[in-house]
Order: C-alpha cells, then structure tokens, then sequence
C-alpha cells in the first residue's frame, strides 16, 4: 500500500502543473486555478488509492478541477461579464470541440477541449514570466507553479524569510488576475527568456541538491526541468543560451548514479566513481555544448555547459584540465557577478594554482558576502563558502581550521546529506591518522 500511494504522489506531482495551467489558460484565473487544482488534488489522493488510478489521470483531474472552478466562477456575479470578456479575446480557432461525455465544456481529457499537441505546462512557465511581473516575481511565481516547490523551498533559494516570498507570490497572483494566457510571440519573447531559463536552472539546482531534507537529489524536479528546457530547445532550436542551459544539465544530471554511496551518503565529485556515469548522457552533453558555443556569443549558460563538459570527458579526477576550467570561469565571471560562479573559479584557482592562491580567492569572497550581509541583501551564512575553505584548509594542512570549517558550513546547510558529509570530514580530522 505504501508503495501504491507513493507512485500515486508521484502522479499527483507530475500532473499538477500540466492540470493548472489548462485551467488558467481557459479559464484566465490563476488564485481561483490553483485553489481548484489543489481540491482535484486532494479529491484524487483520496479517490484513487481505493478506486484504482483511471485510465487517464490527467484527464481527471482536469475535469474535476475545471467543475471546482466552474462553480468557483458561478457563484460571483460577474462571471457572465468575465466569460463574454474570454470569449472576445480568444481566437475562434483557440478551442475544439471536445468529445461527447467528457465533462463541463471544453473540459475534455486532451485538455479542455484543446487538441493535446501543446504542453500546457510549457505555456504557464511562459505565462509565469509575464512582463507585467519582476524578474524576483516571475522566478517566484513559476517555482511555485510549474517547479511545484513550496513556499518555504522558494524562500531558502532567494534568501528571504517565507513570510515575505508568500507576498511576493501572492501579489505576483494578483498581477497576472485576468490576464490572456498564452505562449508569447516574436515581439516579447526574447524579454522573457532570460527569466524562464533562470527559472528552468533553478529548479534543476534544487533536484540535484535540495536545499533541505533527508534526500540529497530530487529526481522529479531535476527531470521536469530537463524535460521543460527539452520543450523550449524544440521551440527555439537556434538558440545558443537554451542548448547551453539544456547541456548544462544533461551533463551534470549524468553523474547521478555516483552522487551518493549505499546509504545515500553523498560522495564528492572528484571521489566518485566514474564508470557509474551515464556515458550515453554524456556523449548527449558534450554535444550539445560544443552546439551551444557555435549558435553565438557565449553567454552564462554556455560557458558553464563547457566547464561541465570537462569535467565529464576526463576518466579520472587527476585527468581534469583545470587550466581551462580556470579560463573559463575567468570569462564567467567578467560576465556575471554569481557568487557560485566566483566561489567555482576559487576551487579551479586553488587546483591550478594551489591551496593558499585559493583560500585568498575565498577570503575576499567571504568578505564581499559579510560586506553584503551586514547591508542587508544577505539573509543567512552561505554553507557552501565554508565547505569549500574546509576542503582548501585541509588540502593546505591546517587541519584545526579545516575542522572549523566543516562543522561551520555543517551547521548552516539544511541539507541532510551534505550536514552528514561535512561531520564525517570533520570527524575524520579528529582521529590521529587524519
């Protein structure tokens, strides 16, 4: 039965945001949308343990959150106004006839009526990213409704307390309240791109590492946002920061299998064992990095496509060109001022350079991010900064520090994989044969 109801949640999960966003590019209410998804997934939960699942899951809890709308939408005095104002809007040939039987009008299992060739899951990460939001906002917006993460994950991500992302969430809500849901054109699709790529990389970081939990790596959310930039690669085929974003990911998603040992133990990059790699993955990566770097410029994306690339063509840790990682996260950063780009050419300028070279990279790194804290931009000591000055200390010989180190960036993560980890390198520094 446990099992059962965990492909279940599972199914749920899958179909939420494909189920909200049929409903909101019909219906065009995101609050009400969401609300009615959630009671189709709650009905669903209860309904299919018992019943079984039907034939078409999707199909059913569309029909069931579309009715839940439906009577949402009756009850307010103004749904004819609302429904005459839709029906002005939308193009004749938007909809089509839905099958006999299948629920409220255009409520059909393809997807409201809607012939099932377009992902509506890939029509409301556009629409999250609507140019009526700020950037904060649509990144926000979309993580909840198409990532699926809740609030408080949102919130770890950006920093801020819960509090204030459920604002920024609702009122990014209320902004796009009426709004005609569709994919952009030509004229605004470029402004939106940047923002859904950044929305598509940070649900992928948050599948291969969660930010918090028993679990190190969330499959669901690192195949769904594979699977999104898969989408929008198909839609934008030429386009050099979508196939830098999609190898990015195919590359690091393929060192998966080696990411943790027996017991879910996380096991650093340079001490995994590469055969367990997906090669046919990787293959897929580098190929599709080396297109990235010759559709244009290379941008963000592309350059940290290629450092991944690297990284997976060599057999053996020690066959690693850290030379040319270093110069390209020499370019990266001359691009962006990420701190996980910085804090990465620390490591690179450590491994060519040495330990030392690298701990004064992450010793101004750290006092930009104390700088930073103390104005206020930063809410919370990056564990990361820590984990990476414990490797370096240790690496260096200073193994007092490097126990500090461990344990500090051990107490600041919410990650249980990687708090258990970092105890464990600590733990080993304490015995006397280190």
């Amino acid at each position: 039965m446990g099992r059962a109801t965990d492909d279940i949640e599972d199914l749920l999960r899958r179909h939420a945001p494909q189920v909200l966003g049929a409903l909101v590019r019909r219906y065009g209410h995101f609050d009400p949308a969401e609300d009615s998804v959630q009671e189709a997934l709650i009905a669903a939960a209860e309904q299919w343990p018992r019943d079984g699942i039907p034939d078409n899951p999707r199909g059913w809890l569309i029909r069931v959150a579309s009715r839940r709308l439906t009577d949402r939408l009756r009850s307010d005095e103004a749904r004819r106004r609302r429904e005459e104002t839709a029906a002005a809007l939308t193009p004749a040939d938007a909809f089509v006839a839905p099958p006999p039987g299948e629920g409220p009008a255009g409520a059909g299992p393809s997807g409201l009526g809607r012939a099932p060739s377009e992902d509506d899951t890939l029509t409301l990460l556009f629409l999250c990213c609507h140019p009526a939001l700020s950037p904060a906002a649509q990144i926000a917006l979309t993580l909840r409704a198409v990532g699926g993460l809740t609030t408080a994950e949102i919130a770890r991500a950006h920093l801020v307390p819960e509090a204030t992302m459920a604002q920024r969430i609702s009122r990014a809500k209320r902004a796009v309240r009426g709004t005609q849901f569709r994919q952009p054109d030509a004229r605004d699709r470029d402004q939106r791109l940047a923002a859904v790529l950044q929305v598509l990389y940070l649900i992928f970081n948050e599948g291969y590492t969660a930010t918090a939990g028993p679990d190190l790596h969330r499959t669901d959310l690192a195949r769904e946002a594979i699977r999104l930039t898969r989408a929008v690669r198909r839609l934008l085929p030429h386009e050099g920061r979508v196939t830098g974003l999609l190898a990015l990911m195919v590359l690091t998603e393929a060192r998966t299998p080696a990411r943790t040992g027996p017991d879910g133990e996380l096991v650093p990059l340079d001490e995994q064992d590469r055969a367990l790699w997906d090669r046919t993955a990787v293959a897929e990566g580098i190929a599709l990095a080396e297109e990235a770097l010759a559709q244009g410029p290379a941008g963000d994306y592309q350059l940290q496509a290629a450092i991944a690339a690297l990284h997976d063509e060599a057999e053996r840790a020690e066959d690693t060109d850290w030379p040319q990682i270093l110069a390209l996260y020499d370019l990266l950063v001359r691009r962006s001022p990420d701190p996980a780009a910085a804090l990465g050419r620390a490591v690179a300028v450590a491994m060519v350079e040495g330990p030392r070279a690298g701990l004064a990279e992450v010793d101004a790194l750290a006092e930009t991010a104390g700088t930073a804290g103390r104005s206020g931009t930063a809410g919370q000591r990056n564990h990361r900064l820590d984990a990476v000055r414990a490797h370096l200390l240790e690496r260096a010989g200073d193994m007092t520090a490097a126990r500090t180190a461990y344990r500090a960036a051990a107490d600041a993560t919410l990650s249980e994989p990687e708090a258990s980890y970092l105890r464990r390198r600590a733990d080993r520094l304490d015995r006397p044969d280190g």
